[in-house]
């Protein structure tokens, strides 16, 4: 039973000063750098966007950022641009211990199609492959910091537990947007799926 931590999307643009700014983003890196040891593996995730994506606002006209639109896929939120492939918003943020990655998984490049989960895309059904390299590697309980507790990092715990891992959110170690409610409702959801929240 293998042990991995997954810190999500710890960006420059998730960061305070980038565009899609996350309150406290910044704080989080000597916390995750410090417990990156205790684990048999890191896996790092990266918001890897084209311009065109269609959950950038100012890819449809006169839509507000924030607001909500209805997909093929289901409902999904205009965010402001972010993590666009090349930009040095879409690094990870100065300071991260990376040297102790053992994969860097970049999701959200298909420009159809968000992605908030590291292991699906937002249609819940097309896998990142995160899954087959977790099962190879017979890491089995995994614990989730870094970048939106609300949406990427919400998401992935709750994935895990339907994939059969086990599955924690180190809550100090993340932070939220908190949009309209998203933060609670967040928590509600990853409780009911069986997220350890510690």
């Amino acid at each position: 039973m293998g042990n991995a931590l997954i810190v999500i999307d710890m960006q420059v643009d998730f960061c305070p000063g980038g565009a899609l700014a996350v309150a406290g983003g910044d704080d989080l890196v000597a916390p995750i750098n410090a417990m990156m040891r205790d684990y048999d593996a890191v896996i790092l995730t990266q918001d890897w966007h084209p311009a065109n994506h269609s959950s950038f606002a100012d890819n449809h006209p006169g839509a507000a950022p924030f607001s909500l639109v209805e997909m093929p896929y289901g409902p999904q939120v205009l965010w402001p641009r972010h993590c666009v492939i090349g930009s040095g918003g879409a690094d990870l943020v100065p300071g991260l211990d990376t040297s102790l990655a053992d994969l860097v998984l970049r999701k959200g490049f298909c420009p159809e199609i968000d992605s908030y989960s590291a292991f699906f895309e937002n249609d819940h059904s097309t896998a990142t492959g995160l899954a087959g390299y977790l099962g190879e590697r017979g890491l089995s309980h995994l614990t989730f910091v870094g970048l939106a507790l609300d949406f990427c990092v919400a998401w992935s715990a709750i994935d895990a537990v339907k994939l059969g891992f086990g599955a924690a959110v180190v809550e100090s170690a993340c932070r939220a947007i908190d949009l309209d409610g998203s933060l609670e409702q967040a928590r509600r959801n990853m409780c009911a799926a069986g997220v350890t929240i510690a």
